[in-house]
């Protein structure tokens, strides 16, 4: 199988997306081929997320059927049914007697100041998204204004959805996806260094490297406003076989991919979330330390993807990165 550059190069994993350019806002979806075993960890101080708590290593519930990453803020919570609906017409899901329940958990993005029509009426959209994402799951993945972050944005650039990949030097894959909606920014100063350009690979966020000398005005912190939401949600995922208290342990070392990729992060109204799953279908020990480290740099690359491949939907929100800087930077090449 070739690789895609992609978390669906982790072999056992799918990924789906829907979005509604007039509501500015979308969903992915990650579906597992059968139960994954996840967890999350949550550094940002204002997170939105459904049935998180699952995931704590000490609890009952022993895998998941998918992940669900959406716009909406807490609106958006409701397409997690969605996924469960689309789960269960096809006998997916946690056997409790006769009953039948699809575990999906889910974190959210705060999207709703962006410029798109919010006027939904009485129930938000956000199920029917998710369901349509499902039906379209697959190995290949959009990058940018699409999906979950097809709405999201930046301190100074249109955000989006980002992903990478890379194999460990002991052979296990390991992916990671992320949705830009960051309270800070991807790029040094105004731009266009990424702050993720030393863990870049070839030109897959524009192969510029890092900026040559940091300025003082480089490192001053920019960001949204005191009490604006910024989030960045994402997932990791290996074909390594986890124990539960191993996949929290690959969330916890992944979230250094957010802090490298951006600055800056963990904010008290950010909702930053990253899950962690593993599909299990390479067998074998792995080192947990070794895919850790691995996590953490395809996150931070997944996200400078993200940004790199974003498009403005409307007047309201930041440029792309591209429509600033791709025409300049190709007329000097």
């Amino acid at each position: 199988m070739s690789l895609l550059n992609l978390i669906t190069d982790v072999p056992g994993l799918l990924v789906g997306q829907a979005e509604d350019r007039r509501l500015a806002s979308g969903v992915t979806v990650l579906l597992f081929d059968r139960p994954a075993v996840a967890s999350v960890a949550v550094p940002g101080g204002a997170p939105g997320s459904r049935d998180t708590r699952l995931l704590d290593p000490e609890m009952t519930v022993p895998a998941v059927d998918a992940l669900v990453l959406s716009g909406g803020s807490a609106y958006g919570l409701d397409a997690a049914s969605g996924v469960q609906a689309w789960l269960r017409e096809r006998g997916r899901g946690l056997r409790v007697g006769s009953a039948l329940v699809p575990i999906v958990p889910q974190a959210i993005c705060f999207d709703l100041l962006n410029g798109g029509d919010k006027d939904w009426g009485r129930y938000p959209p956000y199920r029917e998204l998710a369901y349509e994402a499902a039906g379209r799951a697959g190995r290949e993945v959009a990058l940018g204004s699409v999906g979950a972050g097809h709405g999201a944005t930046t301190v100074n650039l249109k955000g989006g959805t980002g992903s990478a990949s890379a194999v460990t030097a002991s052979g296990f894959t390991v992916g990671a996806l992320a949705v830009v909606n960051a309270i800070g920014s991807a790029v040094v100063g105004g731009g266009p260094h990424f702050w993720a350009a030393p863990w870049e690979r070839g030109d897959e966020f524009g192969g510029l490297g890092s900026k040559a000398r940091l300025d003082p005005s480089d490192l001053r912190p920019s960001w949204k406003g005191a009490r604006v939401n910024g989030t960045t949600i994402a997932a990791v995922a290996t074909d390594a076989a986890l124990t539960p208290s191993e996949a929290k342990r690959l969330a916890v070392m992944a979230t250094a991919g957010l802090a490298r990729a951006l600055r800056l992060t963990f904010a008290p109204f950010d909702g930053d979330t990253v899950f962690a799953a593993a599909t299990g279908t390479r067998p074998g020990p792995a080192d947990l330390t070794e895919l850790g480290a691995e996590a953490a740099d395809c996150l931070a690359r997944a996200v400078a993807r993200g940004v790199y491949e974003a498009t403005a939907l409307n007047p309201t929100q930041p440029p792309g990165w591209k429509q600033i800087f791709g025409e300049d930077l190709a007329a000097g090449s």
